[in-house]
């Protein structure tokens, strides 16, 4: 990490667009500033207890602990008729009692947004995320490459722009890049003796790398409820760790042994079958080249991305959700060790993903929100081709509302999952997770 750490502002300052195909209209409403302020700020304070925070394989050493944890944060936004900028952050301190070391968490998120109207047919966005973080969830937002949690400060940083262009009344093309960067603080310095000895591969030398694309995207309106969609996309993903994955006796390969570009080509069609009920298909191939691998024959399978909002009343919506592609992964081979072989090197995942988002008002006061998601891996390549991983994630959340500026929250997060990947033998690297909170936040 700390070799990339350098070049993560000259990232930033890069444009960017969005790297899931289905996101062709920008960044949109990351953040607001709430009101019609200029600035908004919040604090949270919660109190918690997690039954595995280090998610350990079931009936190993898991470590549960109470604790509790401190959110502040603060927006701000600047609009004009045809000029749109945003910025916020947020940090999360979370304290463990039960550790003896190193007994809080820290994590960053940085968001900046800027939206430019130049006429009425041409607008420019820029976005940028900066993530230091420790769960899964935050630093694989969509597909989750490593189900575990990662000790130390992760980093992920996206930038993006679009560019719309718009040819006539039907139809708008939309020219996009996106540029993200992974940089996970253990690397090879950070292993132990014993843990050299067996071959282990640090989180930097599975995982840090740098994911580029560019997206080009036809519009064409059919009406007012249906919109036509045609596009490509090419993505590249070069490995920036100096870490070696391969030893064959004969020679040694670095991480970048599994660099790769992928091809997409897709269609769709965004629909609203009424003013609260929408629909939005993206369908079409992904063919993926390993450049570096002699002894790897490339992919080629299906891209996937569907989603539907329905807001059934004033109060009340839900999101469902289903996406398919193939991704990176956190496995070298069987584990997270050195492989012997090129024809052993695990290369990637295919994913399939489910989610829901639900929210709906209770009472004027009190509002409940679902959040689910399930992610079926089958892995490709080396010693674990045609393993599959399941990961699971459910969310609920209880938010009373004492007055505007304060407001009481219950929740309960359950994570788990199910591996037939071996880490030792007799043991998968399965796991599950309990955490449940309840907090006050006062904002303004």
């Amino acid at each position: 990490m700390k070799n990339v750490l350098a070049s993560a502002g000259l990232v930033a300052i890069g444009a960017l667009a969005a790297q899931n195909i289905h996101a062709q209209s920008g960044p949109g409403e990351l953040f607001s500033g709430g009101d019609n302020k200029p600035w908004s700020v919040s604090g949270t304070l919660r109190g918690f207890y997690d039954d595995n925070y280090t998610t350990s394989p079931s009936g190993t050493n898991r470590l549960s602990s109470f604790g509790f944890e401190v959110k502040p944060s603060a927006a701000l936004k600047f609009e004009t008729p045809t000029t749109t900028l945003k910025a916020s952050y947020f940090m999360d301190m979370r304290y463990y009692d039960d550790r003896v070391v190193n007994r809080a968490d820290y994590s960053h998120d940085f968001e900046l947004y800027w939206r430019q109207k130049w006429d009425e047919r041409f607008i420019t966005e820029l976005s940028d995320t900066f993530v230091i973080a420790q769960e899964p969830e935050l630093l694989n937002p969509n597909d989750v490459t490593s189900p575990l949690r990662a000790d130390g400060n992760n980093l992920r940083n996206t930038a993006a722009v679009n560019m719309t262009a718009k040819a006539n009344d039907e139809l708008t093309f939309v020219l996009g890049y996106a540029n993200t960067l992974f940089s996970y603080d253990q690397d090879y310095n950070s292993l132990t003796a014993a843990q050299k000895l067996a071959g282990s591969v640090s989180r930097s030398g599975a995982l840090d790398r740098v994911d580029q694309s560019a997206t080009l995207t036809g519009r064409y309106s059919i009406d007012r409820q249906s919109t036509a969609v045609l596009g490509y996309q090419f993505e590249d993903v070069g490995y920036t760790s100096e870490e070696i994955l391969v030893k064959t006796g004969s020679a040694n390969y670095k991480a970048s042994i599994r660099d790769n570009h992928s091809h997409y080509a897709f269609t769709g069609l965004d629909h609203f079958f009424t003013p609260d009920l929408s629909a939005s298909l993206r369908v079409g191939i992904q063919a993926t080249e390993y450049y570096n691998d002699s002894a790897s024959t490339g992919s080629f399978g299906p891209y996937v991305d569907l989603s539907s909002t329905w807001k059934y009343r004033e109060d009340g919506a839900l999101t469902l959700g289903f996406s398919h592609r193939r991704t990176q992964t956190d496995l070298i081979g069987n584990t997270t060790t050195q492989v012997t072989s090129l024809s052993n090197l695990s290369l990637d995942q295919d994913v399939s993903t489910f989610y829901l988002n639900f929210s709906q008002k209770i009472t004027p006061k009190l509002t409940a929100t679902l959040n689910g998601q399930f992610q079926s891996a089958n892995l490709k390549g080396g010693l674990v081709g045609n393993d599959t991983e399941q990961f699971s994630t459910l969310g609920l959340n209880l938010t009373y509302e004492f007055s505007r500026f304060l407001r009481g929250d219950l929740g309960y997060n359950y994570d788990d999952l199910n591996s037939n990947v071996a880490v030792s033998p007799g043991q998968t690297r399965s796991y599950d997770r309990n955490r449940v909170y309840v907090g006050i936040t006062a904002s303004y």
